[in-house]
């Protein structure tokens, strides 16, 4: 199985999804996200709505699994590896990130805000350098392990039949897992299901971060134990801990959503606020980090 996760990161890594196969056919996430999109339309009214959002989730998990065991099962380890390669988002996270960082290091704060728009849930429209350097560096630390390292995780241990279900449970947490009126019952399964997804590759990912941060091992360890505890996510914390630690900012806190604050606990709160600077050496530790876990991978599938 860790072969098929280390093919899949490989390709991810050298080719991506090339956007004329994307303009042309889309990309399993949002087939999934339609599907998703339709049952909430569908299902996501009346009374009962819990138990209308678990079985929703079944269903959506059950359409990713069931086609995946049976591909694994026909055509083999390589087929599926190269069919598991969407599901990694390695190199997107990677351009996202840089899209960021260029305007940010110019100083063009109007292009920062757009590209970081992109990536993060929160208003930026009049975020300050630090403030979109912060919520970049979050969204990094947390997509490392959403978008990277827990389906290489589950990949390794379940094959396609793994990255597959853990990549349908993620965006089901992503379309309907969030505390709105709309989604508050009919999402709850999502969310849970989603943290315990997670529990994990979160861990692993703070582990790789510190390995990765080099002489800045000890304090991303250490923020990463005492921090993540307090965030407001039982995964989150972990990624976002070990970054900040690691660059030696501070992360998270206070921010704004739609037109209410979220005043947010600190990681690493009596660091300085991070700069355009502390983004390229984040993208510089992720991509370490990556790469430990592709030797990880590489071990795991010559052993």
């Amino acid at each position: 199985m860790a072969l098929i996760a280390g093919v899949a990161l490989i390709l991810d890594i050298l080719i991506g999804w090339p956007q004329p196969l994307y303009a042309r056919i889309g990309h399993p996430v949002t087939w999934i996200g339609k599907l998703i999109a339709g049952l909430d339309r569908w299902m996501n009214r009346g009374g009962a709505r819990r138990a209308k959002g678990a079985l929703a989730v079944l269903l959506v998990v059950a359409a990713a699994l069931i086609p995946a065991v049976l591909i694994q099962m026909w055509l083999g380890p390589w087929l599926a590896a190269i069919l598991a390669w969407p599901l990694v988002a390695a190199r997107s996270l990677d351009e996202h990130l840089r899209a960021v960082a260029r305007p940010l290091r110019a100083g063009n704060l109007a292009g920062a805000r757009a590209a970081t728009a992109m990536i993060v849930g929160r208003d930026v429209s009049r975020a300050d350098e630090a403030a979109l350097a912060r919520a970049s560096l979050e969204s990094l630390a947390e997509n490392a392990s959403d978008g990277v390292i827990a389906p290489l995780f589950w990949a390794a241990v379940g094959g396609l039949p793994g990255i597959a279900a853990y990549k349908a449970i993620n965006t089901l947490d992503s379309m309907i897992g969030h505390r709105t009126p709309r989604h508050e019952a009919f999402g709850a399964f999502a969310a849970r299901l989603d943290d315990v997804a997670n529990l994990i590759p979160a861990r692993v990912t703070a582990l790789l971060i510190v390995l990765a941060a080099g002489r800045r091992a000890s304090p991303a360890m250490r923020c990463a134990l005492d921090d993540a505890p307090g965030h407001r996510s039982p995964n989150a914390g972990w990624p976002e801990g070990a970054m900040a630690g690691a660059l030696g900012v501070r992360l998270s806190g206070p921010r704004v959503y739609g037109d209410r604050i979220a005043y947010e606990p600190w990681l690493n709160g009596t660091a300085p606020d991070p700069a355009a600077a502390d983004l390229d050496r984040g993208i510089r530790i992720y991509r370490r980090a990556v790469a430990l876990c592709g030797a990880v991978l590489l071990g795991w599938a010559l052993w």
